[in-house]
């Protein structure tokens, strides 16, 4: 795998448009690409691009690519189709590797806006950077790092299996953990897309995985999240694996999260940092945390979106169920890391890496800047194992948890106003539209555990 095209990065977006729009046509036509995915975000989060190819770059950096929008699901009816792919410049990559063809393809992440110029309101990418304006007029930056873990499987006559790639565990090393070469591979093409990638280990299941890349403002975060995937994926079908983000595989064994850790700043200073305060985290990071616990039912839906997701939020597999906070273990649902000063943080543990990452951000921002707003209270943290606690002795702390499936999470966000507002009503009603034929899907089917349970015996 060739990683040394990609490490031609653009400088900031400091650079004025016409100079970066000028230096991109001079990097592609020295590197000899010949493609370029003009990438976007459905609703759901799935990555979708159209391709162009050289003589169409200019036209691209000047956003005078149309695509009909009625061709994505939950985007817009027929007769209103024609969508505009505004490219954010700062985004341009070229892939690490070369294609069956041999040619060398860029990509450009994109907003989506209307035929009149006006932003979409179905782009989540747009939703997000809406979220991020609010927090910027109270002079505020949200910065995100996110852990996103996946699954390693084999693969038979190229369909995915759940025949997990090695038996390893927690940290294990080579013979056992089998998947190392494979991250060593994942972490060069990340680094080549520009990640700061700070670990990569095996995670506690079998073939399960984790790469830890630095933290940073949260729409860079979330454009990462989703470039994360796609490589990940990428990587492993190179290597005859299938990669899958699906948070609950495996039954009995752990499913996949994707901690959040967040902090917001303000002219480079942590704000949820007060040396001279009890834990020494500030009053903005205590509403903070009061926001983001009062609407994690609203928003569990956005970041734990599918019927499985929900397999994995039982108790007693380390994901979180109970609507709380620490700041030593990890039980609850938001733990306050240890580290202070600048790397002061709260790492939200309920979302997985399912997730659509615009929209998931934008709702925790959203929550906590509520939080900050309101000045609520998060109450006094659980410091005790809650997976232990009897259910009077939660009650007594009145520690709430998340919903049970997708079904109750969809009814928690259409009572949750603020969430329905951050979504939007675009959005909201497509995401609710979708969300609900999934778990009407999900509830007609018969499983092979309800075979097994009640077959012979009733």
């Amino acid at each position: 795998m060739a990683t040394e095209t990609a490490t031609d990065v653009l400088p900031g977006t400091r650079t004025p448009a016409e100079e970066m729009k000028s230096r991109i046509l001079e990097t592609v036509d020295r590197l000899g690409v010949k493609f370029m995915r003009l990438q976007f975000t459905d609703i759901l989060g799935v990555i979708k691009n159209v391709e162009i190819p050289d003589k169409q770059f200019k036209e691209a950096l000047d956003g005078k690519i149309m695509f009909d929008g009625s061709s994505i699901e939950g985007f817009v009816r027929i007769e209103e189709s024609d969508m505009y792919l505004k490219p954010d410049l700062g985004t341009f990559r070229v892939f690490p590797w070369t294609h069956n063809s041999g040619e060398k393809v860029a990509r450009l992440i994109c907003d989506i806006y209307n035929p009149d110029g006006t932003p979409f309101a179905g782009c989540p990418r747009m939703t997000l950077k809406r979220v991020i304006a609010k927090a910027a007029e109270k002079g505020m930056v949200m910065n995100a790092g996110p852990e996103a873990e996946f699954f390693l499987f084999h693969t038979k006559n190229g369909e995915p299996t759940t025949e997990t790639h090695d038996a390893a565990g927690y940290f294990d090393l080579t013979p056992v953990d089998l998947g190392e070469d494979v991250r060593r591979q994942i972490v060069l093409a990340l680094e080549a897309m520009g990640f700061e990638v700070e670990a990569a280990h095996h995670e506690v299941a079998a073939g399960q995985h984790e790469i830890d890349f630095r933290y940073d403002d949260v729409l860079t975060t979330a454009d990462s999240v989703s470039t994360f995937r796609f490589i990940v994926k990428n990587v492993a079908r190179m290597n005859g694996l299938h990669a899958t983000f699906m948070p609950k595989p495996i039954y009995g064994i752990n499913g996949s999260g994707m901690h959040t850790h967040q902090s917001l700043f303000s002219n480079g200073t942590n704000l949820f940092y007060d040396p001279g305060r009890d834990l020494q985290l500030s009053q903005i990071c205590l509403h903070y945390i009061g926001g983001l616990l009062r609407h994690a039912k609203g928003f569990c839906a956005i970041t734990n979106p599918l019927v499985n997701s929900y397999k994995r939020l039982v108790p007693g597999y380390e994901a979180p169920t109970n609507i709380a906070w620490s700041e030593k273990n990890r039980s609850p649902l938001i733990r306050v890391p240890a580290a202070r000063g600048a790397a002061t943080r709260v790492e939200l543990r309920m979302p997985d890496p399912s997730c659509n990452p615009y929209l998931a951000f934008a709702v925790m921002l959203r929550a906590g800047l509520e939080g900050i707003e309101k000045e609520i209270e998060p109450g006094p943290p659980v410091n005790k194992n809650i997976y232990k606690m009897s259910h009077r002795e939660r009650r007594h702390l009145k520690i709430d948890e998340l919903p049970g499936n997708l079904s109750e999470a969809l009814d928690c966000l259409e009572k949750d106003e603020l969430v329905k507002d951050t979504l939007g009503e675009h959005i909201l009603s497509h995401f609710l539209e979708a969300k609900r034929e999934e778990w009407f899907d999900y509830i007609k089917q018969v499983s092979p555990w309800e075979l097994g349970r009640y077959l012979m015996v009733y």
